[in-house]
């Protein structure tokens, strides 16, 4: 995201806080009163997480195929950890995503197919090298490694 971008989303989102203030203190509005009992609520489809030195740290946002995810960033800005839904296109599975230095997912773990059976994706420079789970129609083990050639071999059970 480019820096009018951001500031542009930093400007509305310091004029909504400031709109919502004035009706507050000036008008009787519901959502005032909401506050005022203890039931605030914000509204976005993305909240950034920055640490003093302005940098991103966390971000939960929606894709624009409708997935959800809390990303986090280590000091140099590189996501390090994702936990989300996929889009409903793909079930709104859960996963949790470990990404390497380079932002290449190193660990997935996430459930699949129609009994939501869960799998285990290890990974080296992006490319799958062993993948363990339970297989989503017969829910039976199974262990599936590739060679650096990415010579699959199954070492049990069907995948």
């Amino acid at each position: 995201m480019n820096r009018n971008t951001l500031a542009g989303l930093l400007a509305g989102f310091a004029g909504g806080i400031c709109g919502a203030l004035a009706l507050a203190h000036f008008g009787n509005a519901p959502q005032a009163q909401a506050a005022a009992a203890g039931h605030e609520v914000i509204s976005a489809s993305r909240i950034r997480l920055i640490d003093a030195q302005s940098r991103v740290r966390a971000e939960l946002a929606i894709s624009p195929d409708g997935g959800t995810g809390l990303f986090f960033f280590d000091t140099q800005g590189r996501n390090r950890l994702v936990l989300g839904l996929y889009s409903p296109a793909e079930s709104e599975y859960p996963f949790v995503v470990l990404n390497d230095a380079s932002q290449k997912a190193a660990g997935i773990f996430r459930l699949y197919g129609g009994q939501e059976t869960p799998v285990v994706v290890l990974k080296n420079k992006g490319a799958d090298r062993s993948i363990y789970g339970l297989n989503a129609g017969t829910t039976e083990p199974f262990l599936v490694n590739y060679s650096n050639d990415r010579r699959k071999t199954a070492v049990f059970g069907n995948f």
